[in-house]
């Protein structure tokens, strides 16, 4: 399980502030938040997945694209804190 046990996934994804359901505009920013919430075991692919409608291949795209700046920003964020 991704998140806690006495967590639910809606809970999750509200902390990592991810959109709801898949009936969003998905800007560049959104995709690259939920490469990183999959990255860092938010949530996990499957959920992902079922939540926003994403096939593996397009998840992949997303990863290749935006991983890095899933990452770039997490370390500027650790940088400011």
């Amino acid at each position: 399980m991704a998140y806690p046990y006495n967590s639910t996934v809606a809970e999750a994804i509200k902390r990592a502030g991810l959109p709801k359901s898949h009936r969003v505009h998905w800007s560049d920013n959104r995709k690259a938040d939920v490469v990183r919430a999959v990255r860092e075991e938010v949530i996990s692919f499957d959920e992902a997945s079922e939540r926003y409608l994403l096939s593996r291949t397009e998840f992949r795209e997303w990863e290749e694209r935006f991983g890095e700046t899933a990452t770039a920003n997490e370390t500027r964020e650790t940088a400011d804190a």
